[in-house]
């Protein structure tokens, strides 16, 4: 009766933190309701946000109706000149693999002058400022058409760098088969600043300390 007793007073000790009696019952603790929010933010974390904003994506990237007098729309570029376009072809199984942007990337000074001058920016434009950028990335499919590039300024922010962590945020997601290929090339196409306003600060720091060359 004795050894009983101890045992039944050794677990209250450990479990009092997080549940304590009451008339109606048992009741959690601040602890344990602590512990229960902690949980639901961390579900709501940039995975949730994101997934849910995919889901609701465009279904496919439009055709390029336009080729010159392009402008952008803040850190977006011109939907009928960039409306984005993507490899057929490209499937996670091979994007996901080392050097595969590398071996796809193939943009000729011809085809970078003609896009500068599209968007009015002059070429080549001070160093930093600007960057020709694959609106959909070569990392999730992206190919090398104008349809696809546009010169995109680093200021003001979101610039071309806040688009780099979104790129490599939903390239690591999607290989690890959390997130959906096409509908992240879609989402990206349609305004990637949604994506980046999603995403944890700690997500991003993340992402900023693994790629130093090109985060500062």
């Amino acid at each position: 009766m004795g050894l009983a007793l101890f045992c039944v007073g050794v677990w209250s000790i450990i479990l009092a933190p997080y549940f304590y009696g009451s008339a109606e019952g048992i009741v959690q603790t601040p602890a344990a309701v602590e512990a229960a929010r902690t949980e639901a933010v961390k579900q709501s974390s940039s995975l949730s946000r994101v997934s849910a904003l995919l889901a609701g994506a465009p279904a496919a990237l439009a055709p390029r109706s336009k080729t010159t007098g392009c402008a952008v729309a803040g850190a977006l570029p011109d939907r009928e000149c960039t409306p984005g376009s993507v490899f057929a072809a490209a499937t996670p199984a091979k994007i996901c693999v080392s050097g595969y942007t590398k071996r796809v990337r193939s943009v000729s000074t011809k085809l970078r002058k003609q896009l500068f001058a599209a968007y009015g920016v002059a070429y080549p434009p001070p160093t930093g400022a600007y960057e020709l950028d694959h609106l959909v990335p070569l990392a999730l499919g992206g190919d090398n058409s104008a349809a696809n590039l546009f010169p995109e300024a680093a200021e003001p922010k979101p610039g071309f760098k806040e688009k780099d962590v979104v790129e490599v945020y939903l390239y690591e997601e999607m290989c690890a088969g959390r997130l959906d290929l096409k509908a992240a090339q879609t989402q990206v196409a349609e305004d990637w600043t949604a994506v980046y306003a999603l995403l944890d600060k700690s997500d991003i720091s993340r992402i900023r300390q693994k790629y130093t060359s090109w985060a500062n």
